[in-house]
């Protein structure tokens, strides 16, 4: 599993609201809807046929072509033709070709920023049956549905849990924390067993960083959005940003660093000892190590840590939409249905590492053997997803910017809760 191709899957991310959904959008959602539920008509299960043109970007897509090899043998009259393109250019690219009506039949989005495709003049209702909407973690299910019509299939998965060094927690005598309260003692704890810092913070103070403090929001009870308004100056968003701020105030983490690239050498070094980040870490920390084992020995999960309003996290991963003008429908939504099988997801994770987005393939032995992955599993299934909205991006990069300023204790959290309300409010959601 890639970690550049997965923070750069994130990163492109930053760009898309620059670009507006109305370069995208023919005609507004109203006005579609009731067409796109008319149009979501079931698929048979004849061979497909014909040629069937599927954009991905580059990362998880790479081993496709091997993954859908028992999908070609079954459908011999069908040529799949695959574009992979650079994560940092994917949805520049897929928008412009969309615009220009030279898409391709699939397109592969991210549940985490897909919320401007959601439209009927972009892409089409998911038919009826094609898939058991219950057989996915929910919220990635959710994050494709707009006004009860599902646009997208979820294909990958992953959130956010702890990733922490059990060889210094066991020195010290303690165990992962499960509330807020026990954070910081936490942290502290590893550093008395000899880490410089217990945190390794990511201190990019951008989007990504906003995500964050989004889904400390969510776990102190708050809302993003809220009957198509923002509530983002709240009691619990300032919660979420004192939250943050307090493993900076307190010392286990520095404001100075590690970037992103440096996470996983500073928590093999020791110079951090705790990372709350995704499951690509847990298949790449023996390289980081130089160590065939190193992990094994050395490395523990555990769910987030529960606010007030429990223990929750963001969905995100990789999706599947058919676009409106495809040429070769049918065959899109078999290829769609055929990556959502479990067999096949179990494909995909022992070609790339990518955890299934359809929750039954967690039972097989090459997933459920690997205890590093059960705290990613019971995250799984408290995840929310971020807001369905083309500004979002925007949104949360200034909430990032705000939690810097609120980190380095040059900003109350109340007042940068305000100021990211009104930001909000200025951009508003792009809605039509």
């Amino acid at each position: 599993m890639s970690l550049p191709s997965r923070r750069g899957a994130l990163k492109l991310t930053a760009s898309l609201a620059l670009l507006g959904a109305s370069a995208l959008t023919g005609c507004g959602r109203d006005s579609a809807t009731t067409a796109a539920k008319s149009s979501a008509t079931p698929i048979d299960d004849s061979p497909a046929t014909g040629t069937l043109s599927v954009w991905a970007a580059q990362g998880d897509a790479d081993v496709l072509d091997k993954v859908i090899k028992p999908f070609k043998a079954a459908n011999p009259k069908l040529a799949v033709k695959f574009t992979l393109i650079p994560n940092a250019e994917y949805y520049t690219k897929l928008q412009s070709a969309i615009a220009a009506g030279k898409g391709p039949d699939v397109a592969q989005f991210f549940p985490e920023s897909q919320a401007q495709f959601l439209d009927p003049s972009i892409l089409r209702a998911v038919p009826d049956d094609l898939v058991d909407p219950k057989s996915f973690f929910t919220s990635l299910w959710d994050a494709g549905v707009v006004k009860d019509v599902a646009y997208t299939v979820p294909w990958y998965a992953y959130t956010y849990a702890l990733v922490y060094r059990a060889d210094l927690a066991k020195k010290a005598g303690v165990t992962a924390p499960t509330t807020w309260a026990g954070m910081v003692p936490f942290l502290k704890a590893l550093q008395g067993a000899g880490a410089a810092h217990g945190l390794g913070a990511d201190i990019g103070w951008d989007v990504f960083n906003g995500q964050d403090v989004a889904m400390y929001a969510w776990q102190a009870g708050g809302s993003l959005l809220s009957g198509g308004k923002w509530t983002l100056d709240t009691p619990a968003m300032a919660d979420a940003l004192k939250y943050n701020a307090s493993f900076f105030t307190s010392k286990v983490a520095d404001t100075s660093g590690p970037t992103f690239l440096d996470a996983q050498p500073y928590f093999v070094s020791g110079k951090t000892a705790m990372m709350i980040t995704g499951p690509w870490v847990v298949g790449q920390l023996d390289t980081a190590a130089k160590k065939t084992g190193w992990t094994a020995d050395h490395v523990a999960t555990a769910p987030l840590p529960a606010g007030s309003a429990g223990s929750v996290s963001f969905s995100a991963g990789g999706t599947w939409g058919v676009l409106a003008d495809a040429g070769n429908a049918d065959a899109s939504w078999k290829f769609v249905r055929y990556l959502t099988k479990p067999s096949t997801q179990i494909a995909q994770y022992k070609a790339y590492s990518s955890l299934p987005a359809v929750v039954s393939a967690w039972d097989d032995s090459a997933i459920k053997g690997q205890p590093l992955l059960d705290a990613f599993l019971t995250q799984l299934k408290n995840t929310q997803a971020f807001p369905q909205v083309s500004t979002w991006q925007q949104v949360a990069t200034r909430l990032g910017k705000e939690m810097e300023a609120v980190a380095k204790g040059t900003e109350s959290a109340a007042k940068a809760a305000a100021n990211v309300q009104a930001y909000a409010e200025s951009l508003g959601t792009g809605a039509k």
